[in-house]
């Protein structure tokens, strides 16, 4: 029979080896830290496979789950000495997810599941404190009738605030036993009020059978599956159930409930980081319901807080804790993200997992742990995830700028970003897909607001802490977070908030600065970051690992500059439609396109010319002694001119002809299809004089840089939208032809090769045969993937995320290489060409080209090179490094 559940503690380990597919981190971890001798409450863990058989049984258990969950409330029991549902001594459990990955706040938890009305009389006696038992009873009916009943959680918050107004009360804590007897009866009354008339549960079994329930459920919520998209989390993995007996920081003031890491998650500095609250539970520091306290001295001291830190408030457990996280730290060789729970001063472990980092932090301390010998160089470079490091390749405040600070929270997750503020996350979503750079600007946030925190620019909290939800978010996702910024007044039904005699309302622009905790009105001037130190090192190992080659897509003397400053090693894509797009040339361009014979053609291309020698010079001369693909002239020539009526006359009139004459050709250029019309190489045969111009720039270009710095540039001139071996033969011909001419005016020859741009299913097919002209193929996925799918990019994002929370793709495939498809062609057409050609160079030029998933597909497929755009090319410096070190 095949087993479901898998206990740890008081000496039992069921799950052995550890396996976080098997049991989820949160019960693999808890059964590594009980192997290891840390003090851990007893539970189980129900395991992953049960949460696809409970959907593909339609939200219904295996009939063999019973009897395994009552096996496992009975080792509970029996290492507690005390008994589920007793009212004399009731045994207490949590109800908690815990996915293979961390997705912090996105899934459900049940605490003090046991108490009824009458084990809350039993935990008052037994405990000798009746203020914590109802104080524990009306925090579990809040929690179970939100998370398992589904009711509104508002109801409860406000019946809460009320009682503490009614008795002039500012804090949780300053409630009675008597206080918290009169909410639990209130919180009751709310539950029949909104449960179609039935009482809030008191079987203790049907309690326990309820959050496990919620718990599988939530995989499926709307947040856990926005969170997994964004995440790129299959849909298919699951999560655990772990059941673990209740340890309690909220038994007076020498108990406390606390998160911590072993290192600090925002700059990777070695020193322990985290919060922690006397007499509270653990949803109090997470949830922000509280602005908790600091856990060491030191970094009470640097904020200038007044609350004791734990090391001065509990040494003695606070010292058991910092050998606990040492302890962790060695064993897992990788810093941790921890919870923990003091109950009347004993130290108890909740938690361990990989904490979630900054790109800065994730740097530092990989750097750090290999350069401690914690940690292989291979494993530093592995253990950083290539995308994140966008946070690190972008803009921060100019220090020196002047700054109308309005406020100073917690630096919750470090960069900075401007926008206007908007108060809730629809509006954030809305705004931000219209092009508007926002700040979401919240009281707190929670996991609903998962889609407005990704749309936003950064976030700005009222309430919480360092390791609050909006904190683990802010810095798991790259956005800049300010939080717990208790001076602003929100009043979000207004849209706006006041601090300081300032009222700030939704439309105004706000800066934050996750480094610094401060909220300044206004825009404040950036500057570039400095990619040197930690990331250098990375980088230096990255680069002696990695096989593949990157390149840039770049077309301006600035892309180029910053492709060159970010490590890479030439041009994989330089599109010179863009160049003709400029308003210095559009009227030789337009004039060129209305000429009714090559004669008329010639001559105006012969004034582009200049312009284009001038082009590609400012691009060789950045990229001097490294090659450059060109590609020519690829779109169709009616985007050259004009679209709107009024543009008509101001475009006749530059080109000396007649509006009726401009308007007809114009419908003659007209095409249905563009993208699949006539464009590509198919303007090249039809109009070789174009190909020749762009041809004798590169070469003229190419060797006057040549004689300027002595390094000459490799240029490949790429022919687009090639599907036949003639279409390449023909325009081959055409560059070499202006080459040779070239070569001999100038008595110079330089190395050049001749390819093309493989993005037609055809042309991957007949790769063999192109081969024969072609010197090198660059994929260029973009279209490459549009022609196999038959899908539109443009028009994609209309039902490609339907399609991909369908599983009809893993990814986007515009954004990660759909492998089976499209990949399977790129694989026939590297075999089939270096079987004619064995030396071919292969490469890809799409957006696939920054994306990690696809960059492994390179790495096995044994392309050259991938290339992608500037600000992305540290991303696949080490994605082709973690790729080569997977092979």
């Amino acid at each position: 029979m095949t087993q479901y559940v898998y206990r740890f503690g008081g000496g039992v380990s069921d799950g052995g080896n550890g396996d976080k597919n098997l049991l989820g981190g949160k019960g693999a971890n808890l059964d590594g830290m009980a192997g290891i001798g840390l003090p851990v409450p007893p539970g189980f863990t129900i395991s992953t496979p049960v949460c696809a058989l409970y959907y593909e049984e339609g939200e219904t258990f295996p009939d063999s789950l019973k009897a395994e969950v009552a096996t496992g409330v009975a080792h509970i029991e029996g290492i507690t000495d005390k008994k589920f549902g007793d009212p004399a001594d009731p045994l207490l459990v949590s109800v908690r997810s815990g996915a293979r990955v961390s997705m912090p706040g996105m899934m459900d938890t049940v605490l003090n599941l046991g108490l009824n009305d009458q084990t809350v009389v039993g935990l008052a006696q037994v405990s000798g404190d009746d203020r914590f038992a109802w104080d524990s009873y009306r925090r579990f009916i809040q929690m179970y009738s939100d998370v398992v009943l589904g009711l509104d959680h508002g109801r409860f918050e406000e019946a809460l605030e009320i009682a503490k107004e009614d008795n002039g009360f500012s804090l949780d804590t300053e409630l009675t036993a008597g206080d918290w007897q009169k909410l639990v009866a209130e919180y009751k009354a709310i539950v029949v009020e909104l449960w179609d008339g039935k009482p809030f549960p008191q079987d203790v079994h049907d309690q326990l059978w309820g959050a496990i329930g919620a718990v599988f459920g939530s995989w499926q919520s709307e947040r856990a599956k926005v969170y997994r998209r964004l995440n790129d989390i299959p849909g298919d993995w699951g999560t655990a159930v772990n059941v673990q007996a209740m340890v309690f920081g909220n038994m007076g003031e020498t108990s406390a409930t606390g998160v911590a890491f072993t290192r600090d998650p925002a700059k990777g500095d070695n020193a322990y980081y985290g919060e922690f609250l006397i007499n509270a539970q653990g949803e109090d520091v997470v949830a922000g319901i509280r602005t908790p306290q600091y856990l060491t001295r030191a970094a009470r001291e640097a904020a200038g807080a007044k609350p004791a830190s734990m090391e001065e408030a509990m040494p003695e457990v606070y010292a058991q804790l910092a050998e606990v996280f040492e302890t962790l730290e060695t064993h897992y060789r990788d810093m941790q993200d921890i919870e923990f729970t003091v109950e009347r001063g004993k130290l108890w472990m909740l938690q361990t997992r990989s904490g979630k980092r900054t790109a800065k932090a994730a740097l530092k301390i990989a750097v750090d742990m290999a350069n401690e010998g914690l940690i292989t160089q291979e494993e530093a470079i592995l253990r950083v995830d290539p995308q994140a490091l966008d946070q690190l390749l972008h803009p921060t405040l100019d220090p020196k700028a002047a700054r109308d600070v309005l406020t100073k929270g917690l630096p919750a997750s470090p960069g900075a970003a401007s926008g206007t503020a908007v108060f809730d996350s629809d509006t954030a979503e809305k705004r931000a897909a219209a092009g508007d750079s926002v700040i979401l600007v919240r009281v707190e946030t929670s996991p609903e607001d998962i889609h407005g925190m990704h749309a936003a620019r950064g976030i700005l909290t009222a309430r919480g802490g360092m390791t609050s939800h909006a904190a683990v978010v802010a810095r798991g996702m790259g956005r800049p977070c300010v939080s717990g910024a208790g001076t602003l007044a929100i009043v979000a039904k207004e849209k706006l908030f006041r601090v300081g005699g300032r009222e700030v309302r939704e439309g105004d622009t706000i800066t934050i600065d996750g480094t610094t905790g401060e909220v300044m009105f206004g825009a404040v001037p950036t500057v570039q970051p400095e990619l040197s130190g930690d990331f250098g090192t990375l980088m230096e190992w990255a680069d002696a690992k990695r096989r593949l080659k990157v390149r840039a897509n770049a077309e301006t003397p600035l892309d180029c500059r910053t492709a060159r400053e970010f490590g890479a090693e030439g041009i994989g894509l330089c599109r010179t439609e863009h160049m003709f797009f400029e308003q210095s040339r559009i009227t030789a361009v337009r004039q060129m396109i209305l000429a009714s014979d090559e004669k008329g053609r010639r001559a105006a291309l012969d004034k582009l010319l200049p312009e284009q020698r001038s082009d590609f010079v400012e691009i060789f001369e950045v990229m001097a002694g490294l090659p450059c693909t060109i590609r020519l002239l690829d779109p169709p020539l009616h985007e050259f001119l004009p679209h709107e009526e009024a543009e008509f006359e101001e475009v006749a009139k530059a080109a000396n002809i007649d509006v009726e004459t401009l308007r007809r050709r114009a419908a003659e250029l007209h095409e249905f299809n563009p993208m699949l019309g006539h464009r590509g190489c198919r303007l090249g045969v039809t109009y070789p004089e174009i190909y020749e111009m762009q041809a004798r720039a590169i070469f003229e270009a190419a060797i006057e840089v040549a004689e300027k710095s002595g390094a000459a540039p490799i240029p490949e001139v790429m022919i687009p939208l090639v599907a036949t071996r003639r279409e390449l033969e023909l325009m081959k011909i055409v560059v070499d032809k202006a080459a040779q001419a070239v070569f001999a005016e100038k008595g110079r020859t330089i190395e050049y090769l001749v390819g093309t741009m493989i993005e037609l299913p055809r042309a991957a097919l007949r790769a063999g045969d192109i081969a024969e002209v072609g010197e090198f193929f660059s994929f260029g996925t973009n279209d490459l993937t549009q022609t196999t799918l038959g899908v539109s990019r443009d028009d994609a994002a209309r039902f490609l995320t339907t399609y991909v929370e369908k599983g009809i793709y893993a990814r986007d495939p515009f954004v990660s290489l759909d492998v089976e498809g499209v990949g399977e062609l790129i694989s026939l057409a590297a075999e089939r060409g270096r079987a004619t050609r064995p030396e071919i160079k292969l490469g890809i030029c799409g957006e696939h080209g920054g994306d990690p998933a696809s960059i492994a597909f390179c790495e096995a497929t044994k392309l050259d090179y991938v290339s992608a755009s500037p600000y992305r090319v540290p991303i696949a410096r080490l994605a082709a490094a973690q790729a080569a070190l997977k092979a």
